[in-house]
C-alpha cells in the first residue's frame, strides 16, 4: 500500500468522523431547542377547582416521582429574560437538554429547599446577570410559585449544604463558576430565593389562567 493510498484512506476516515460529529452536535442542539420550547401543560379546569384557592393544596402528588428527564416545571427570571424548562435529574445528559431538578430535593409545592441546576454557558447563561432582589417564577401544571432572590455566593462542589432546608420554602439555583472558565469550572455559583407567593393556574379564570392568590 502506497503512502498516497494511506493518506487518502486517512482523509476519508477523518471526513467521516467529522461528519458524524457534526450530525451528533446538530442533534444535541436540536433536542435542547425542543426542550426549551416545551409548552406548559394545560392548567386544571375551573370546574374542577370548586374549592377556594387558599384551601387547595399546591404542588405535586406526594409519593409520585417523575422519571429522569421528564418535565417538572418552567423557570422564569423576567429581569434577564431567562426562561428554562426544568427536567427531572441533574446528570450530564439531562443538563445538556435543559435545567435539571436536583435529585432528593423537594418538588415545587413541597416544603423545603428546591434545587435546580443548569450549565453556565447554555441554559443558565443569564444567571450571571441576576442580583439579590430579582424575581424568579417556577410554574408547574397547576401553580405558579413566585420567589425573590435573597443570596448570591460562591462555594466548592462538595458544599452540598446549600441544598439544606431553610427557614421557609425556598429555591436554590446552582451553576458552575467562573462563568468564563474554559473547561470544567472549579467552583459553583449559588442563587437562593425565598417564596413570596403562589398563584393557582385554572383554565378560564383570567388572562393568564390564574385564579386568586394564596400568600405564604
Amino acid at each position: 500500500m502506497t503512502t498516497a493510498t494511506v493518506l487518502r484512506s486517512l482523509e476519508r476516515a477523518l471526513l467521516a468522523a467529522g461528519l458524524a460529529l457534526a450530525i451528533w452536535c446538530g442533534a444535541v442542539l436540536l433536542d435542547a431547542h425542543f426542550v426549551a420550547q416545551m409548552p406548559l401543560p394545560d392548567p386544571p379546569k375551573a370546574a374542577a377547582a370548586s374549592a377556594p384557592v387558599a384551601s387547595v393544596t399546591p404542588g405535586v402528588v406526594i409519593g409520585l416521582t417523575p422519571i429522569a428527564g421528564s418535565w417538572v416545571a418552567r423557570l422564569d427570571a423576567p429581569s434577564v429574560r431567562l426562561s428554562a424548562t426544568v427536567l427531572e435529574g441533574s446528570d450530564d445528559a439531562t443538563l445538556a437538554r435543559g435545567a435539571g431538578h436536583i435529585e432528593d430535593t423537594p418538588f415545587p409545592g413541597q416544603p423545603g429547599n428546591i434545587g435546580i441546576a443548569g450549565h453556565r454557558d447554555t441554559t443558565f447563561r443569564a444567571v450571571r446577570n441576576l442580583h439579590v432582589g430579582d424575581p424568579l417564577e417556577l410554574t408547574t401544571s397547576d401553580w405558579i410559585y413566585r420567589y425573590l432572590i435573597t443570596k448570591a455566593f460562591i462555594v466548592e462542589p462538595e458544599d452540598v449544604y446549600v441544598l439544606d432546608p431553610g427557614d421557609g420554602p425556598m429555591l436554590t439555583l446552582v451553576t458552575c463558576y467562573p462563568f468564563t472558565y474554559v473547561g470544567h469550572a472549579p467552583h459553583r455559583y449559588i442563587l437562593q430565593a425565598a417564596l413570596v407567593d403562589q398563584v393557582a393556574r385554572i383554565q378560564g379564570a383570567g388572562k393568564a389562567g390564574e385564579a386568586g392568590m394564596a400568600r405564604q
